[in-house]
Order: C-alpha cells, then structure tokens, then sequence
C-alpha cells in the first residue's frame, strides 16, 4: 500500500469514487467534506480512513453554541484564579502559557504525528463557526492572543468533515474543501456492506433481510428512514433471535421494528403497514 493511500477496511466497503475522492483530498492535502442523509457512513468513513492508515484520531462533535476558538484552544482563567489565590499548585501562575489547553484542532496541530481529524456535523454551528476556520484551513496555523503566539501545524491533519444538510455551508469555506456528496447505498452496495460485517450469514437471509429493509425504507411519510446502522444492527439482534425464520419477512411478519425506527410516528407508521409476531 503506497503511504497514506486510503483501501478501506473489512467492515467499510468503499465504491470506486469515494476511494478516488478520499486518496485526492489526502494528496491535495485539503479538508474532505462529506455531505449525506444520516446513517449513509459520513462519520465512519474517518474511523475507518484512521484504521486504515493506522493514525490516531481526533473527533471534534460540533454543537449548536461552539464557537470556533473552542476548537482552537482555551485558556483556563478560573483555574488560575484558584491557583494565585490558594498557591497549592505546581503551575507557575505567573505563565498565562501554562494555563492554555488545546482543542480538538490544536491537538491535531500539536501532536508529533500525523492524525486524522473529524469535524462532526459541522452545520450545526452557525456561520461564524465556519468563517473563523477559514484562515485556519488555509494557513493551517492560528493564534492565541494572551500569549501573542502562533500554533503552526507540525504535521498536517487528514480533514474530515461532515454534514447533515441541515444548512447551508458558505461559498468560501466550501471552496477550501474537496466535496463528496454520499448517495444511500443501493441494494447490491448494501449486500456487500451486510456481508463484510456478516460473512457467515447466508445468502439467502441476507437477501431477504435486505429486501425487507428496502421496502421499509419506501414507506410513505416516515420522517427518519432507517439508515446503514439500522440495518446492521437489527440483522444482529434477528441472529440472535432462535425464534427468528426469515420466511416470517416475507409475509410481512417483520419483528424489532424499534430497531430500524427510531421516532414514535414512524414507529406507528410502520407497524400499521406490517404485521407482528
């Protein structure tokens, strides 16, 4: 395998493009945004690309309220306040360095190794949050003001960053990305995805379970389709089932629908349109 040259994993089954687009955004050495309904592998994909290339991994989970220096670096005031006034520390309270802790993204700058980076369900922040991490992308460095010095990255991270579509990502910092957009799998895709995690399984039941899965997924009005991770899970929960007989599948005898529905409406949607046993 060339060096950082991304081929997958036993559980993560890549289509020809997304390999193509992965190798390119490591090459250009450019953050790779992934975009996809929840549960296409936007996510997994940076474990996976960490497993693959056996580099650690960061994660940064983006919430609502973040704002980007969080990301970059805090500095503990109320840790030093303490320190200064009951002096039982080892830190030198006279150095404001001493009190500053890296981010996600600091660390991935800092660390003395190459890692990759996963910045999750970034259209969770509103768009400052991206905007501040424009130049950060760019320079690959940013400042820390109480200490008027700049963190430069030792070794550039492998960028992942995901989003669920919620909103829309500017045209600046969309620029500074290589861009994938993850199609739901189709049904011989699934089948490979269904196999790599169960090998043994037969071929059969995991047709039958993928049938099934697909029909689901068509019902009309469900807000939360079932995704990859459903399916996975509920094929496991049906093997250990010694009850469980796939032909009950296709008579529309379908258990465990909590399994693939997560939301109540979609739970009672789904079981008006099949039966259970």
């Amino acid at each position: 395998m060339k060096k950082h040259e991304f081929t997958g994993t036993k559980t993560y089954v890549l289509d020809p493009e997304l390999s193509k687009i992965v190798n390119a955004s490591i090459k250009l050495e450019m953050p790779l945004l992934l975009k996809g309904e929840p549960g296409t592998g936007k996510t997994l994909l940076a474990y996976a690309i960490a497993e693959n290339l056996n580099m650690p991994l960061i994660v940064l989970n983006v919430k609502s309220s973040m704002k980007a220096i969080e990301a970059l670096y805090q500095y503990d005031t109320l840790t030093r306040l303490n320190d200064s006034r009951f002096g039982d520390s080892q830190r030198d309270v006279s150095s404001i360095e001493d009190y500053i802790k890296m981010g996600k993204i600091g660390q991935s700058f800092t660390g003395d190794e190459k890692v990759v980076l996963l910045i999750d369900e970034i259209d969770k922040a509103d768009t400052d949050f991206q905007d501040d991490l424009l130049d950060v992308l760019d320079q690959m460095s940013f400042d820390i003001i109480e200490i008027d010095k700049t963190i430069h990255a030792k070794n550039r991270p492998i960028m992942i960053i995901t989003s669920n579509a919620k909103k829309d990502l500017s045209d600046p910092f969309l620029g500074r990305c290589v861009f994938h957009h993850i199609a739901f799998p189709d049904k011989e895709m699934m089948r490979k995805i269904v196999t790599a995690h169960y090998p043994d399984l037969d071929k059969q039941v995991s047709d039958i379970c993928v049938e099934t899965f697909y029909r689901l997924r068509e019902i009309r009005s469900i807000e939360k389709k079932p995704a990859t991770r459903e399916l996975i899970n509920w094929i496991r929960i049906l093997l250990m089932d010694s009850d469980f007989d796939p032909a009950h599948l296709t008579q529309g005898k379908i258990p465990y629908l909590g399994v693939l529905f997560k939301k109540s409406e979609d739970y009672k949607l789904a079981k008006k349109h099949v039966g259970n046993y």
